[in-house]
């Protein structure tokens, strides 16, 4: 059986890192548990979905396979690899399968043992009073794991996940390695493949699921799953839209929010807007090219130290001032993004970091990420959505995804309540309802002197959409 896995040397440093941060920086001992994730039956046991592996433990361990658990030992400076071998019964399902030792070696774990070794040890530790260190468990059959491996009650697993490892992990996580920018690009050529086919197929009379079964279709045949469930929807304003029903018209324009994730798991995630028809005229040109003028402003203004909530009030302004030409926004650019009036069309986040996760780290608490020391999140309308605070640093991916989105019931709502009239003409945006949603999204790598896009060229111009589509 092969594994697609990073070299050795690469989990050996990741994890040798993580003791000195734990030890040097934060003060920690004992040991660090690091749980893998266990099938997750759709319907009854033997029938699962798509196993997808813990990211930390990937990040540390490297092993995409159920059942297989992480142990640090800060102060002997060992680490254990713990599973179970396969038997008889499991090989006559699956063929043969590589022993617990044998993954060990290839992840440069030379300590190896049972998962009843892993319990007696944990056993052990905590009647001696050892610290055992864990990450805030997100999923139900790992806190279950949890508490009866460590004695305790389901809410005391939940109320004693440590902070230490999991700022470690986070600081160590958020600064890609070379490895895994490469893989992430590799994962972006499949990616943009899965965009450019949609917008070929994007014709009137076509069902949306239609063209989202062409792009997973691509993803599968590279033996890989999506990123995240396919947004492609003629209805862009709803920003999770999971729907696949709308049959395409000439006029309508989708929002097309695709992702592959690559052999390694690490996540890409590329938004585009097809006009159906090929072509981008009028009013939907115009808001068209506002939403990437705010991208590419960004795209160039990112770089180290510059903090990315300054950045999502870069687009929004940008966005502002693009359909004040339009008779919407009106009083100082300025005072509309500080007011928060500009949510009326911007109501999320501009992006967030990503990896192997697509909101990477975000099982570790999206404040504890994105926000950290002297940023706290906004309590306004849109801003309170923005997942991403925090200044960056070299190393760091993020998405840069700026979009207008008319929303009805929002509309309907702040105009009945008479909210920020001093800043918006409401009859001005009542009069291009007809543009629902635009959103154009790229991974952008923060580098020492400012930013690199990562991936092939995807088609982001309004020419190079129509000239994709006229192929």
């Amino acid at each position: 059986m092969s594994l697609a896995l990073f070299p050795s040397a690469i989990y050996q440093q990741r994890r040798a890192r993580l003791r000195m941060l734990l030890r040097e920086r934060l003060g920690a001992r004992g040991l660090v548990l690091l749980p893998g994730h266990f099938e997750a039956p759709m319907n009854y046991a033997d029938n699962a979905y798509p196993f997808r592996q813990d990211s930390s433990f990937l990040y540390f361990f490297g092993l995409n396979q159920p059942g297989r658990f992480g142990l640090l030992d800060l102060d002997a400076g060992d680490d254990t690899l713990y599973g179970d071998d396969p038997d008889l019964l499991s090989i006559v399902w699956t063929g043969p399968l590589p022993s617990v030792a044998e993954l060990g070696a290839q992840v440069g774990a030379t300590n190896t043992g049972t998962v009843a070794a892993l319990l007696s040890r944990l056993q052990q530790a905590t009647a001696q009073g050892c610290s055992v260190h864990y990450l805030a468990p997100y999923r139900g059959d790992t806190v279950l794991w949890l508490a009866q491996a460590l004695g305790q009650s389901n809410a005391q697993v939940q109320a004693s996940a440590s902070t230490a490892l999991t700022d470690a992990v986070v600081i160590l996580r958020e600064i890609k390695g070379d490895e895994e920018v490469a893989e992430m690009e590799r994962a972006l050529v499949v990616t943009a493949d899965m965009h450019h086919a949609a917008m070929r197929a994007s014709r009137a009379g076509t069902v949306e699921r239609e063209v989202v079964g062409l792009m997973e279709g691509i993803v599968r045949r590279q033996d890989w799953q999506l990123a995240y469930p396919s947004i492609f929807s003629a209805h862009g304003e709803v920003l999770h839209n999971h729907g696949h029903d709308n049959v395409l018209q000439d006029g309508d324009l989708i929002v097309n929010d695709t992702g592959a994730s690559s052999a390694l798991g690490y996540a890409s995630d590329i938004t585009r807007t097809i006009p159906v028809g090929g072509k981008l005229a009028g009013v939907q040109r115009d808001l068209y090219n506002a939403v990437l003028q705010a991208q590419q402003a960004v795209i160039a203004a990112v770089k180290p130290g510059v903090p990315f909530v300054d950045m999502h009030r870069l687009s929004a302004g940008i966005l502002v001032d693009g359909l004040r030409d339009l008779g919407v926004f009106k009083g100082a650019t300025e005072d509309v993004v500080h007011s928060g009036a500009y949510a009326i069309i911007f109501q999320c986040g501009l992006g967030h970091q990503i990896g192997l996760d697509v909101h990477d780290m975000e099982g570790l608490g999206e404040d504890r990420v994105g926000y950290g020391q002297g940023y706290s999140r906004s309590t306004l309308f849109g801003l309170r959505s923005l997942r991403l605070a925090k200044p960056l640093q070299a190393g760091m991916v993020v998405t840069v995804e700026p979009g207008y989105y008319f929303i009805p019931h929002q509309q309907a709502q702040w105009r009945a309540q008479g909210l920020f009239t001093d800043f918006i003409n409401y009859d001005a945006l009542a009069a291009i309802t007809q543009v629902r949603g635009i959103r154009i999204e790229d991974n952008v790598l923060i580098t020492p002197t400012g930013s690199r896009t990562l991936g092939p060229h995807i088609a982001r111009t309004a020419d190079e959409v129509e000239a994709v589509m006229a192929t």
